[in-house]
């Protein structure tokens, strides 16, 4: 299943934040794979998508970051996979 996780950094721990970062002090843990992480150009927050098949690994990988960003993680689809679901919900 994939994750999209939205993050905010709080201006006091911006520095913080991207020090733990750039030392690669918090890789992803066993179980999550991450597809990809896009970051604010203002340096308020960014995405990560990640995929699991273990929400104990999920929760795991925001763990390692929740004293610092404030984080929200929603499990999400593929359009491909949206459209199948809306095509039936509402054929006419």
């Amino acid at each position: 299943m994939k994750f999209m996780t939205s993050w905010s950094v709080p201006k006091e721990n911006i520095s913080e934040a991207a020090a733990r970062f750039l030392s690669g002090e918090a890789p992803p843990v066993v179980g999550v794979t991450i597809l990809g992480r896009w970051h604010n150009v203002d340096f308020s927050g960014g995405y990560t998508l990640t995929e699991s098949t273990d929400a104990v690994a999920t929760y795991a990988e925001a763990a390692q970051w929740a004293d610092l960003l404030d984080l929200s993680i929603v499990p999400v689809i593929e359009g491909g996979d949206a459209g199948a679901v809306l095509a039936k919900q509402f054929k006419k």
